[in-house]
């Protein structure tokens, strides 16, 4: 695995890259707080996308059914392997670490009827 720190002006274009390579893949969204704890946001949807707007200073995380947006955020974190993007983690102004997790869906063996 490789774990890269994202430069501010890197989020850009680095969210518009992974929206178009990983599609086809299911997400999880967890949320560390040191306040709260661990909070599960979202469980194996379809994965849409990544959008960040400077001027609104958010990443949006777009999943089927859900528009999950992360705002104020400070450190971003890609982790990759040999099969691609893995996960993401962002960290936002109140140290609140919101996990985006990816992996490819399950597919079920077809099954004929006769």
């Amino acid at each position: 695995m490789t774990i890269l720190k994202l430069d501010r002006g890197e989020w850009g274009a680095f969210c518009d890259r992974v929206s178009k390579s990983v599609r086809g893949k299911v997400a999880e969204v967890q949320l560390v707080s040191p306040k709260l704890g661990s909070q599960t946001e979202a469980r194996w949807l379809p994965f849409i996308g990544l959008v960040y707007d400077p001027k609104n200073d958010t990443i949006e995380i777009a999943l089927e059914g859900l528009d999950h947006i992360v705002r104020n955020p400070t450190e971003f974190y890609a982790d990759e392997n040999a099969g691609g993007l893995a996960n993401l983690e962002i960290i936002n102004a109140d140290g609140v670490r919101e996990i985006l997790t990816l992996r490819d869906p399950v597919m079920l063996p077809h099954r004929s009827v006769l």
